[in-house]
C-alpha cells in the first residue's frame, strides 16, 4: 500500500494521463483527490471494487515511475461510440425589444456539453449526502471552483435519470446566465452541460443604487409596466469578461402582449440586457389528431386523463368548474373570467361552428374557446405521460404535493386583440403561468381563429414545454438565437406529431388553414423527400429568422420520426399509453428526455448529442445508429460543427 505522502504527487501525472487516455478532465477539488489517493492505495479499490471495477482502466506509468509496474487509477470510462463533447462559443447578439425600437445585447458565456454513453465514476459522484450536494459536489470537483459558488436550484427524477441544475454564485448572489446541469444513472454520470465563467472584474455585491428609483424608467424603455412579480438581485455575465450586479424585474403590457425580465445595472441604473418570455407565432371540437376545422368538429366523451389530471380538467382550487377552466387550462377572451360555460349540465360543451360568419359570433367564439381548451388539457395530459410532470416543472395550479411550483396553469386568450397572423406562447419561470395568445388570422374573410387550428395550439403549448424543460425550470435557456431557432422547430414537430393517424410516412405542413394556403407558414413540407425538402444543417448559416432555422431542425426530426416508425411502427394509444416499444412512442420518450439533458442555451450540435444520449440512459443505445444515420442523412453528422455539414456517422455505424 502507498502512503498518501508517496502517492498525492502522482495526482498531476494521474491527471494529464486520464486527458489524454480519455479526453476527461479531473479537476483538483477535494472529493477527486481523496478518491485517487483511496484508489491509488488500495490495490482492489476496496469498497468499490464491486461496483465500479469494469469502470476503470489499468495504466501503464512511465519507466521513471518503477516503484509498481502499473497503477490502478479511477480513470473515467467513456466508450468513445457513445461519448461526445461539444462547445458553443460565447456570442453577443442584438434584440429589439418594445414599441420604441430598443435594442438590447444579449449575452451567453461560452459553453461545453457532454455526454458519457453508459455513464462514468468520478470521485465527486461519490460525495455524501443528497442530490443537492452530490450535484454541487460534481460540479466543484469538474470545474475547479469551491463550493460556495454554486447554488442549487432545481431538480427531479425519471424513471431512468436524476437531473440537478445549478447556477454560478459569488458572494451569495446567483448568476442569471452562467449555469450548468447534470444527468445521474444511478451512481454514474451520463451528461454535463456547463457556461460558468471565470470574469476578469466583477461589480460589488452590494446595490447603489434601488430598483424603485429607476422602474419608471425601465418601464417606459420597454413600453409596460413592473407585473408584482417579485425582484431579486443577480450577476450577469458580460462579453468583456465582467460581471455586473443587476436587479431583476418582470415588465409586461397586456395590451401588447409582451412580457420581459429585465437585467438594470445596480449601480448605475442601465438597462443591460433582456429576456422576452415570448415565443411568437363531452366536447365538441377538433380531435387533436385532426389538423384544423377543415377536418370537422366532432364530440368527444370524457378526453381528461386520470393520471395526469387526476381531479380532471374542470378542478381548480377547492371547487368543480362548469366553465373553461381548470387546474391545467382556462381558456378565455379578453378577462380570465369570460370563459364559456357548459351548454348543459354535465359538462357537456356542445357548440356548433359556422364558417360563414364571423369568429366573433357568439356560438363560433364559444366553439373556439372550448377547442383551446381541450387542446391545451390534452398537451398537458399526453407530456405527463413522457416526463413532463410536477416535478419537471409542468403547468399546474394545484401540484398535489407531487414536486414543483404550483400556481402557474396556461391562460389561454382566445380572439386576442393584441395582434392579428399569429400566435404566441410566453413562458415564465415555474410557478408563474404560461400564456398563449391566439389571434385572429385574415388571409380571407371571415377571418379564421388561430384556436380552431389544432396545429398552432400544440405549437404554442409546446413552447411552454420546452423552455421549462430547458434549463430546469427557469425559462431563460432558450434565449439566443439559434436556441429560439431550436425551439420553433421541436413546437412544428411536436405539432406533427400529434397529428399523425398511422404509421404510412406522410409529408408535413404547418399553417395552412389559417393561411389559407397549401404551403402553409413554413418554407418546405417537412419530408424524408430531399427533393421536396433539401434543408440540411448548413442551411441554417443561410437565415436570419428564428422560424427558419427552427424549419432545418423540425425537418431533420421529421426524419427521426420516419426512421424510427418504419423500424418498429406505430401506435394509436401513444397519447394515453407511453409504455409501448412502437416508433412514435420511442420518438416522443428521447423528445422529451433530451430537453431535460441538453444545456443552456443548446446549438444543433448539443441538441443531436442529448438525443443520442437519451437514448443510452432509455433505450441502453439501441437506437444509436439509426439516429446517428437520420441526423447524419440531413448533415449534422459526426463531424459537423459552426453550420459546417458533415455526412459520416461512427465507425459501428458505417
Amino acid at each position: 500500500m502507498w502512503s498518501e505522502v508517496l502517492s498525492r504527487p502522482l495526482l498531476p501525472l494521474l491527471r494529464k494521463v486520464l486527458l489524454a487516455k480519455t479526453k476527461i478532465h479531473v479537476g483538483k477539488g477535494a472529493y477527486a483527490e481523496s478518491f485517487l489517493v483511496t484508489c491509488i492505495n488500495s490495490g482492489n479499490i476496496s469498497g468499490y471494487s464491486r461496483e465500479i471495477l469494469s469502470s476503470f482502466y489499468l495504466l501503464k506509468l512511465p519507466p521513471m515511475f518503477n516503484l509498481l509496474s502499473s497503477v490502478l487509477i479511477a480513470l473515467s470510462f467513456v466508450a468513445h461510440a457513445n461519448a461526445a463533447i461539444s462547445t458553443r462559443i460565447a456570442g453577443v447578439q442584438s434584440k429589439k425589444f418594445g414599441s420604441k425600437g430598443l435594442t438590447l445585447e444579449l449575452y451567453g458565456p461560452p459553453s461545453t456539453f457532454e455526454t458519457f454513453g453508459e455513464g462514468i465514476h468520478q470521485a465527486y459522484t461519490f460525495a455524501t449526502g443528497g442530490p443537492e450536494e452530490q450535484a454541487r459536489a460534481y460540479v466543484s470537483g469538474k470545474l475547479e471552483v469551491d463550493g460556495s459558488a454554486i447554488e442549487y436550484r432545481s431538480g427531479f427524477s425519471n424513471e431512468n435519470v436524476r437531473h440537478a441544475y445549478v447556477r454560478q454564485r459569488h458572494d451569495g448572489i446567483s448568476f442569471a446566465n452562467a449555469v450548468a446541469n447534470i444527468a445521474f444513472k444511478d451512481t454514474k454520470v451520463v451528461s454535463f452541460g456547463s457556461s460558468f465563467f471565470q470574469p476578469k472584474t466583477i461589480a460589488p455585491s452590494k446595490p447603489t443604487i434601488e430598483l424603485q428609483t429607476v422602474l419608471p424608467d425601465i418601464e417606459n424603455l420597454l413600453d409596460g409596466k413592473y407585473n408584482g412579480h417579485p425582484t431579486s438581485l443577480a450577476y450577469l455575465a458580460r462579453p468583456d469578461e465582467s460581471a455586473s450586479l443587476v436587479h431583476v424585474v418582470q415588465i409586461e403590457n397586456e395590451d401588447t402582449g409582451t412580457w420581459y425580465q429585465a437585467y438594470v445595472d445596480a449601480h448605475n441604473g442601465k438597462l443591460l440586457s433582456a429576456v422576452d418570455f415570448v415565443a411568437h407565432a363531452s366536447y365538441r371540437v377538433l380531435p387533436i389528431q385532426k389538423q384544423d376545422l377543415r377536418e370537422g368538429l366532432e364530440v368527444v366523451l370524457d378526453p381528461q386523463d386520470q393520471v395526469a389530471s387526476p381531479r380532471g380538467w374542470h378542478y381548480f382550487g377547492t371547487t368543480n368548474t362548469t366553465d373553461t377552466s381548470g387546474n391545467n387550462v382556462v381558456a378565455y377572451k379578453t378577462a380570465e373570467t369570460s370563459t364559456t360555460a357548459q351548454s348543459a349540465t354535465g359538462l357537456i360543451f356542445n357548440y356548433t361552428q359556422n364558417p360563414s360568419q364571423g369568429p366573433t359570433v357568439a356560438s363560433n367564439l364559444n366553439a373556439a374557446r372550448t377547442n383551446a381548451f381541450y387542446i391545451m388539457n390534452r398537451v398537458h395530459d399526453f407530456a405527463y405521460h413522457y416526463g413532463f410532470t410536477e416535478a419537471a416543472f409542468n403547468f399546474q395550479a394545484d401540484n398535489f404535493g407531487k414536486g414543483g411550483a404550483g400556481g402557474d396553469r396556461v391562460l389561454v386568450s382566445v380572439q386576442d386583440t393584441a395582434g392579428t397572423n399569429n400566435a404566441n406562447f410566453a413562458t415564465p419561470p415555474d410557478g408563474q403561468s404560461g400564456k398563449a395568445r391566439m389571434y385572429l388570422w385574415n388571409p380571407v374573410s371571415p377571418s379564421r381563429d388561430g384556436a380552431l387550428a389544432n396545429d398552432i395550439l400544440v405549437h404554442e403549448m409546446a413552447h411552454g414545454i420546452t423552455n421549462r424543460l430547458t434549463g430546469g425550470g427557469s425559462a431563460d435557456c432558450l434565449l439566443y438565437f439559434e436556441a429560439q431557432g431550436l425551439g420553433e422547430g421541436w413546437s412544428d414537430a411536436m405539432a406533427s406529431w400529434t397529428e399523425q393517424k398511422s404509421a404510412v410516412i406522410k409529408d408535413w405542413v404547418i399553417g395552412g388553414y389559417v393561411t389559407n394556403s397549401t404551403g402553409g407558414l413554413r418554407g418546405k413540407p417537412y419530408s424524408t423527400n430531399s427533393t421536396t425538402n433539401p434543408l440540411r444543417y448548413s442551411s441554417a448559416g443561410d437565415y436570419w429568422d428564428v422560424h427558419d432555422i427552427g424549419e432545418v431542425w423540425a425537418n431533420m426530426l421529421h426524419n427521426v420520426y420516419a426512421a424510427l416508425v418504419t423500424k418498429y411502427g406505430w401506435s394509436a394509444t401513444a397519447m394515453t399509453d407511453a409504455t409501448g416499444p412502437e416508433g412514435n412512442i420511442v420518438y416522443m420518450h428521447l423528445f422529451i428526455d433530451a430537453l431535460s439533458l441538453q444545456p443552456c442555451n443548446p446549438d444543433f450540435v448539443q441538441a443531436r448529442d442529448a438525443w443520442i444520449q437519451a437514448d443510452v440512459n432509455r433505450y441502453k443505445g439501441a437506437n444509436g445508429c439509426l439516429l446517428w444515420k437520420a441526423f447524419a442523412s440531413r448533415g449534422l453528422g459526426l463531424s459537423a460543427q459552426d453550420l459546417n455539414d458533415n455526412f459520416a456517422v461512427p465507425e459501428e455505424c458505417s
